[in-house]
């Protein structure tokens, strides 16, 4: 059975690549994670978990996580990803996010708006929004990514 998570850690990165994967691996190290093996997990925040620095990574590991990526192949197109979590001073938080073909600006108000609406709909009172985001103008092949990873400790 797997530990509620008491920490994580946002992070986003950029890269390019010969191939959309490449582009990826390249964008998770620029974020400091291309070496975790990630298993997706939904959006929410466990109750007093905290936002703390990345920490260190043994390869290979287990991690759980929310991200988000784009690619993108047309030169000079700009793309970008961004991770919000909502937190709530008593109870559980909300983690949203969003890559688009724009800037990192457009991603970052709209997952403010998504952990808004969330915190709406489940009738929470919302004590503060964190964002990580990250623009890249396409040169070849590139890719943004935004995550939130999830530590048992």
């Amino acid at each position: 059975m797997w530990e509620v998570p008491k920490a994580i850690s946002l992070v986003a990165g950029a890269g390019e690549g010969s191939t959309e994967i490449n582009a990826f691996d390249r964008a998770l190290l620029d974020a400091g994670i291309a070496n975790l093996n990630f298993i997706r997990v939904t959006s929410i925040l466990p109750p007093q978990a905290k936002i703390v620095p990345l920490r260190t990574i043994v390869p290979g590991r287990l991690t759980p996580a929310v991200y988000t990526r784009v690619t993108s192949r047309e030169p000079g197109h700009k793309i970008a990803a961004a991770i919000a979590v909502g937190i709530s001073k008593e109870d559980y938080g909300v983690i949203m996010e969003e890559a688009c073909h724009g800037t990192a600006k457009e991603a970052e108000a709209k997952v403010r708006a998504m952990v808004e609406e969330a915190f709406a709909i489940r009738n929470l009172p919302l004590l503060e929004i964190a964002v990580i985001s990250r623009e890249h103008v396409v040169e070849r092949c590139g890719c943004v990514v935004a995550a939130a990873i999830f530590w048992p400790e």
